[in-house]
């Protein structure tokens, strides 16, 4: 029998094989695809993330350093558990009901209501009951509610390009002027910039196959050539990430002071103490408009977007109902603002080039800095962030995601998604363009059963 070597610092105990094949799978999931593709991708979300969670910041007070550290800590753990740009976007039902409801609905309500959501999808998650909804749910339906959530986004950007924008009351103002640093003009340039860059959303950029109209090989002309390789050059450019990037910069050009009010040190993490009247109103204020939406939007119509976008993924829906349960259910206690998945934000990543779980995790690995080192005098800083830049990210991503309500097979399949898109844009409810789509479509149903019965029946006689 040979000895076993000893377990020393230069001689390590192996790992278990579920320990390494964990840890290969979590590397897998991070490694990214393309360093800047990854980078601009992780931009993807910030149009949605950034106006809602300075909204909250400045009308609520909510705790901008402990959300952004938890949030951090999401977005690390669901790259590295699902391997795509799977995003972390605030309640938006919840973040509105907050904004409008003035001082009868604070902090206490807001983590009240995270929590009582999160629940309920956790226990749906870990019933199964997550998965049989999923199934009986048609695909019309679906994209209907992904539609109307990406025309949704899209019109928001638009009008923070042409409108200014009062975060704190969540009310636009007067028509933006054409110059200056948040001007329209500004924001027209960024939005040429992207189109030039990233086109209509090719899945393969700068690698794919130009049809330049030229010759192959050695016969391909010196200007051909120059301009395959120009057109390369531009699409490898991370359009979102310099878009940003220009944003932070003007920030500062619109008001060089912020920095020095700005605080270095991380926000102190508080218990939130939530009363029974905080839960009560949290509950039926918060929690039972954002329920439907999180149930639609952010669990089913984010698995069957990720299977389009990455089929080689299981994203099952049962885990994305767990995960979005477990972060509330321990991020809320502490104040940080109650998180979901969601469709817009993996189209809007995707449509910036991410590829992968490092995408997020990257996003994650800076909102962690920020938050430890400046904490929520961050808010600061973004206050005097170009909004209609941010208008040109949210436009983009929600372009992507409604066109992923493309693949519609038949006439009827597409009259059921309109039908649910456009009640859901009307009425400003996923929950109620959804259920209009379901009995839309089971009508149909029965009426093609009818008819298919009825010619069976002719068919018979006349035989």
């Amino acid at each position: 029998m040979e000895p076993q070597p000893c377990q020393t610092m230069d001689n390590p105990k192996p790992l278990s094989g579920f320990a390494a094949t964990t840890l290969q799978k979590v590397r897998n999931n991070l490694a990214f695809r393309s360093k800047w593709l990854e980078v601009n991708g992780a931009m993807g979300d910030l149009g949605t993330y950034i106006p809602i969670v300075l909204a909250l910041t400045l009308a609520k007070d909510l705790n901008l350093g402990t959300t952004l550290i938890f949030t951090a800590i999401y977005n690390i753990l669901t790259g590295a558990l699902y391997g795509l740009p799977m995003p972390v976007q605030p309640m938006k039902s919840i973040a509105a009901v907050a904004i409008s409801n003035g001082s009868s609905f604070g902090i206490p309500e807001v983590m009240a209501a995270g929590i009582c959501t999160s629940g309920a999808l956790f226990l749906l998650g870990v019933t199964g009951l997550m998965e049989t909804v999923y199934r009986l749910i048609p695909l019309p339906v679906v994209r209907g509610v992904q539609l109307s959530q990406g025309l949704s986004f899209a019109m928001t950007a638009v009008k923070y390009i042409r409108k200014e924008q009062d975060f704190s009351k969540s009310k636009s103002g007067g028509e933006r002027h054409w110059v200056g640093l948040d001007g329209l003009l500004l924001a027209l340039v960024c939005a040429v910039f992207i189109v030039v860059v990233n086109g209509a959303g090719e899945e393969s950029r700068g690698g794919g196959s130009d049809d330049d109209g030229g010759l192959g090989g050695d016969e391909e002309r010196p200007g051909a050539r120059r301009r395959r390789r120009l057109r390369r050059i531009i699409s490898s450019l991370p359009s979102a990430f310099i878009v940003f990037l220009l944003g932070v910069v003007l920030a500062i050009v619109r008001r060089p002071h912020v920095l020095k009010e700005m605080k270095i040190g991380p926000s102190p993490i508080k218990v939130v103490k939530i009363s029974k009247h905080a839960w009560k109103e949290g509950f039926i204020k918060g929690a039972i408009p954002q329920l439907p939406l999180s149930l639609l939007n952010s669990v089913i119509a984010v698995c069957k977007l990720s299977s389009d976008l990455f089929p080689e993924k299981n994203c099952s829906v049962t885990s994305v109902s767990v995960t979005v349960g477990l972060m509330n259910l321990v991020g809320c206690w502490f104040g940080a603002m109650p998180c979901c998945h969601g469709a817009g934000g993996l189209a809007g990543q995707y449509k910036f080039g991410g590829r992968s779980g490092g995408c997020v995790a990257l996003l994650g690995a800076a909102k962690l800095v920020l938050g430890l080192v400046l904490g929520s005098s961050l808010a600061k800083l973004l206050n005097q962030f170009p909004v209609g830049v941010l208008g040109v990210l949210l436009l983009f991503a929600g372009i992507e995601l409604a066109m992923a309500s493309r693949d519609m097979a038949s006439k009827e399949e597409s009259f059921v998604m309109l039908l649910c898109a456009a009640v859901s844009l009307v009425g400003s409810s996923a929950a109620i363009g959804f259920v209009c789509g379901i009995i839309v479509h089971l009508l149909l149903r029965l009426r093609n059963m009818t008819k298919d019965q009825s010619c069976s029946t002719t068919f018979g006689n006349q035989a």
